[in-house]
């Protein structure tokens, strides 16, 4: 088990994970890492011994910087949600607390997932283009640790005021589509910010797709998102779904991407997924 303790619950929650853990049948070696630059070699050096089952804890952000080294691997997934929005657990229908998210690690079985890709990067969840990388570029650091949810949604407010749409190109060549948007999500499943977006992506459908909200003004986005919220049908009427194995995105001007909240791409990239690549354990 290797928790980042840098997010935002982290820290308070190593010891809770741990006394939860004696529960299981079988033997946890846990690690809590404060700084986020070591979570690879704690990883690495965890899938030397071989291990059958390697226990993330962290946010959608830490499961996906530490995804493409399971790729590959003899090892199950098991997921700990300790983040912000924990949307990658909301779509394997892990509880959100210690104690339900340890019952699955005891009595779930594992499930065969598929990964999204950027160009040769893997992501669990979801990259974006639009709002979500603006705000993941310039949210001050401990904004999410100290104030959570409520905070991150306080700065999104404000950098919503400095943004604007923007043309999207989903495709080459004269079959090439393009759209004016608000917003574009890459999905490997619904949720997003811990809300379900884009009701047409699956964690096993073995395809990736790629919502655009629509409009020419940002109110559209308002109103996707608000609907969105409160699971309204209207949530759908600004959404435009684009299916396949592998989608080129491009954008004009030239956008950065996050994935699972981190600022990692810059268009134009190859949005693909990587069928049942991974397994990890869920809920029967």
């Amino acid at each position: 088990m290797i928790i980042n303790t840098k997010s935002r619950t982290g820290q308070a929650q190593f010891d809770a994970a741990c006394e939860a853990m004696e529960s299981l049948d079988f033997p946890v070696d846990a690690r809590a890492v404060p700084d986020p630059e070591r979570l690879e070699d704690e990883l690495r050096a965890a899938l030397a011994k071989k291990p059958d089952l390697v226990i993330l804890g962290g946010g959608d952000g830490t499961i996906s910087g530490l995804v493409d080294l399971l790729v590959g691997q003899d090892v199950i997934l098991g997921v700990l949600p300790l983040g912000t929005a924990n949307s990658f657990a909301r779509t394997l229908g892990i509880p959100l607390d210690i104690p339900g998210a340890v019952e699955v690690l005891r009595t779930g079985a594992p499930r065969r997932i598929d990964l999204g890709m950027i160009d040769n990067d893997y992501f669990a969840n979801c990259a974006a283009l639009g709002m979500s990388p603006q705000i993941a570029k310039t949210v001050p650091h401990g904004l999410k640790k100290v104030f959570g949810r409520v905070g991150y949604l306080a700065w999104a407010t404000y950098q919503f005021a400095k943004f604007r749409p923007f043309t999207l190109i989903v495709g080459e060549g004269p079959t090439a589509v393009r759209l004016r948007v608000v917003e574009v999500r890459i999905s490997n499943g619904p949720y997003h910010g811990g809300t379900e977006l884009v009701d047409a992506a699956e964690v096993d459908s073995g395809e990736i797709v790629v919502q655009a909200v629509v409009g020419h003004v940002k109110r559209r986005l308002v109103k996707n998102w608000a609907a969105s919220f409160f699971r309204h049908k209207a949530r759908h009427e600004d959404t435009r779904d684009f299916h396949g194995k592998a989608l080129r995105i491009d954008t004009i001007p030239k956008l950065p991407i996050s994935i699972d909240g981190e600022v990692l791409a810059t268009t134009p990239v190859m949005a693909k997924v990587a069928a049942g690549i991974i397994e990890v354990m869920a809920p029967r």
